[in-house]
């Protein structure tokens, strides 16, 4: 019992001081504002996977032994997909403390939009930047947790089902169209088709 309240109170700690990052971010003007544009959907680019393997190395550069794996998620890193022009990538770490002390070397490579994921245990930032009308999301993810396994299983799952892949791209644009600037909506749209998937893929939605 003691062993765990204690795990009870350090989880509602780090969730305090989780709420206290996204207010001074938020004060400070450093959250991404690209919510304000249109969601868009183009057409697969065989470049993406190359611009991730370089985005990869600098990210590796400057986080070194901070992070324990890093993985190409998202549309763009299923092969004739296509989806938003922004390549999604996803940094395994061990805590929200290792997360904070991974902003100021990200910073310096261009990863100034931060926004704090205050509401998930597992998800602790996502970090933006654009480069050649290219745009790339940085997830900080706790390492080998249900979220890191499930955007993994997700997108595996989709390299090897190419019909279901050109549905979910379908999908894509339908709700592109619907949405507009509602990123939330068109987000929240999509969350159906992806449990779906996640369930096909034999693992069962944690709720």
């Amino acid at each position: 019992m003691r062993q765990e309240a204690a795990t009870r109170e350090a989880s509602s700690g780090e969730t305090r001081a989780r709420l206290k990052t996204f207010l001074f971010l938020r004060q400070t003007r450093l959250l991404g504002n690209e919510l304000n544009n249109p969601v868009v959907i183009v057409y697969y680019d065989p470049q993406w996977p190359t611009l991730y393997e370089k985005e990869k190395e600098l990210i590796r550069r400057v986080l070194g032994h901070r992070i324990s794996a890093i993985e190409h998620i998202g549309s763009t890193a299923v092969p004739n997909l296509g989806g938003k022009n922004i390549i999604d990538i996803m940094a395994g770490i061990s805590s929200f403390d290792e997360a904070n002390e991974c902003l100021p070397p990200l910073e310096s490579i261009g990863y100034k939009d931060v926004t704090p994921q205050p509401d998930d245990v597992e998800w602790y930032y996502c970090l933006g930047k654009s480069q050649h009308g290219v745009g790339y999301h940085l997830h900080l993810v706790k390492f080998d947790s249900e979220h890191w396994k499930k955007l993994v299983i997700f997108r595996d799952f989709l390299r090897k089902n190419p019909q279901v892949a050109q549905e979910y791209y379908n999908l894509k644009k339908e709700l592109a169209a619907k949405y507009g600037t509602d990123h939330l909506g068109y987000t929240e749209a999509k969350s159906a088709f992806i449990k779906c998937i996640l369930i096909r893929g034999n693992r069962p939605i944690q709720h």
